[in-house]
């Protein structure tokens, strides 16, 4: 059993910089045509927040816990799967796994492909 973890609820400057920015999938999957209510990313974090709770990283308890001081701080203006992604992103970078310059490349790399496509 791990220890009880107390959630850093202050901000994250990039995810501030995000969670407001008309980004929702409910907002940009008409633009695409696309139907299907869950956006294309919400399994890759189901299985992301699995294999992080399997390996023992984030078990799915506490992860769940944070989530939830964190929807009704921070993020509670974001709606449920965007809310659920930048809760992870905010839990793994205040751990130290993920650093926000790190994560910072990541989306401008993924941002990148989706513009040239």
């Amino acid at each position: 059993m791990s220890a009880k973890r107390t959630i850093d609820v202050g901000p994250v400057a990039l995810l501030e910089a995000i969670q407001h920015q008309g980004k929702e999938w409910d907002v940009i999957a008409p633009r695409y045509g696309v139907t299907n209510p869950n956006p294309p990313w919400k399994s890759s974090l189901t299985g992301t927040c699995e294999c992080l709770s399997v390996g023992g990283t984030l078990p799915a308890l506490e992860r769940r816990k944070a989530e939830d001081v964190l929807a009704d701080s921070i993020y509670r203006e974001v709606p449920a799967p965007e809310r659920d992604l930048l809760a992870l992103a905010h839990i793994l970078l205040r751990r130290g796994l993920v650093t926000e310059s790190d994560l910072a490349e990541r989306m401008h790399t993924v941002r990148s492909r989706l513009q040239a496509g």
